[in-house]
């Protein structure tokens, strides 16, 4: 089975990245994909901005959360995934 971890960290002066996964990963052999993308000074100010600020009311998320009384929501049948060609990232 695959999973994915999405991690922020930062590179030190001498490249390194240190990544830490879950502690249930312990004492297995796993293989990993690295991508990454760089963190731009525009992306981190989006990221925090007030919902005010992103165009909802300022009561908006608490009004609204758990407020669903139908039927329970249940995730469909997804289908099969296509196969990705790593090797052209």
């Amino acid at each position: 089975m695959m999973e994915s971890l999405k991690i922020r960290s930062r590179v030190d002066a001498d490249g390194v990245v240190r990544l830490q996964v879950p502690v249930e990963l312990a004492n297995s052999e796993i293989d990993l994909v690295v991508v990454y993308q760089t963190v731009e000074k525009s992306r981190e100010s989006k990221e925090s901005k007030t919902a005010t600020e992103l165009g909802y009311p300022e009561d908006f998320f608490d009004s609204t959360f758990g407020c669903w009384e139908g039927e329970p929501l249940t995730r469909g049948e997804q289908g099969e995934c296509d196969q990705r060609r790593w090797d052209l990232l």
